[in-house]
């Protein structure tokens, strides 16, 4: 795809700020998004509700996203679809967000994000991940066209919510390296614009001094995970933000539901796999930005044992056919990761790798 075109799947609008979320009803009515006026609202179970509350959407039809699965989603896109409505706008969480971009892909409408927190990547990204009867899976999807996130949302949600994003964020550097190493052992094609994007989302993150209690921190952070969201649609798929790590988390999230959130799950995931990689300066920078910010670093943070995290760890390939990693490299049995395992939880301990 030329430059110009893949910049040009870039949002029409990027807005981070306090009272951000005010604008919505004008951008609604923006005639690049809906030329007629006939769009709808998908609203969370958590803040989406108040958000509405201090919003005069006009004669906007509002919808209720009670879970993150695609029943919810495949609903949603036959009421756009049915209605005929010219664009929707989903409020809340990563799930809203999620279930809103996969029925408004389905309808074939434009959609807006509105984040009310900072969870991870999916605020602007081309995929969705839905519960389904077996788990979980992603489906690709269009981004949305236009992302709102409105700090005072964001820090009136939870703080481990905001925490779970630096994670997600600066795992992008383990991705990056997956990545170039598929390309030096099976040829595999990297998008030089999709790296430099995801790659520059993750060095703001892992290098921005403050905290989640301070604005400053929380724009940069909310502007990278756009950012990752956009290195993805320019790549055509999750591979700048996803790589040994996103198998980890995906095979903890099969074998151990309810461990830890997807940002939690992608740090630990990408401090393991720079490890197995032995990549001693980018593990001592990752497990410093983690623990700045009281995320977890190893599975004893996570609640899991040794034994468990090696399981996950080889089944992670499994979560994950065709994809290229550190881990499809190493090839290692149970055996050899259990002792990986273990050295990377003492090196990481003991802070010799992790200060």
């Amino acid at each position: 795809m030329p430059l110009l075109a893949r910049i040009l799947t870039a949002p029409l609008v990027v807005d981070v700020r306090r009272g951000a979320v005010a604008d919505l009803g004008a951008l609604l009515a923006d005639r690049r998004i809906a030329t007629e006026g006939r769009v709808a609202v998908a609203v969370g179970p958590s803040q989406g509700d108040s958000v509405l509350a201090d919003l005069d959407l006009g004669a906007a039809e509002v919808f209720r996203v009670e879970d993150g699965t695609v029943d919810s989603a495949v609903s949603l896109g036959k009421r756009l679809r049915a209605e005929s409505y010219e664009a929707v706008a989903g409020i809340g969480g990563g799930r809203t967000i999620d279930v809103t971009k996969f029925a408004a892909h389905m309808a074939g409408v434009p959609m807006v994000a509105v984040a009310t927190n900072l969870a991870h990547d999916g605020i602007a990204s081309p995929v969705s991940s839905l519960e389904h009867e077996s788990g979980k899976g992603s489906y690709g999807v269009v981004p949305p066209v236009a992302v709102l996130v409105d700090l005072d949302r964001v820090r009136s949600g939870p703080l481990r919510l905001v925490r779970a994003g630096i994670g997600d964020v600066i795992n992008n550097l383990s991705a990056i390296a997956d990545w170039e190493l598929a390309a030096a052992d099976r040829g595999e094609p990297v998008d030089g614009l999709a790296v430099t994007l995801a790659r520059t989302a993750a060095q703001a993150v892992l290098h921005q001094p403050g905290t989640v209690d301070d604005d400053e921190f929380l724009t940069v952070l909310a502007e990278s995970l756009v950012l990752s969201g956009i290195a993805m649609t320019v790549a055509g798929s999750s591979r700048p933000s996803s790589g040994g790590d996103h198998e980890i988390l995906h095979a903890i999230d099969q074998l151990f539901p309810g461990t830890g959130n997807h940002g939690e799950l992608a740090g630990v995931g990408a401090l393991f796999c720079t490890f197995l990689r032995g990549d001693d300066r980018l593990v001592a920078l990752t497990s410093a930005c983690l623990a700045r910010h009281g995320l977890p670093r190893t599975p004893a943070d996570l609640g899991l044992g040794h034994a468990e995290f090696t399981k996950a760890v080889l089944h992670a390939p499994v979560t994950r056919p065709g994809r290229y990693t550190i881990l499809e490299r190493l090839a290692l049995d149970e055996c050899a990761i259990a002792r990986r395992v273990e050295e990377f939880a003492a090196a990481i301990g003991s802070g010799g790798s992790g200060e």
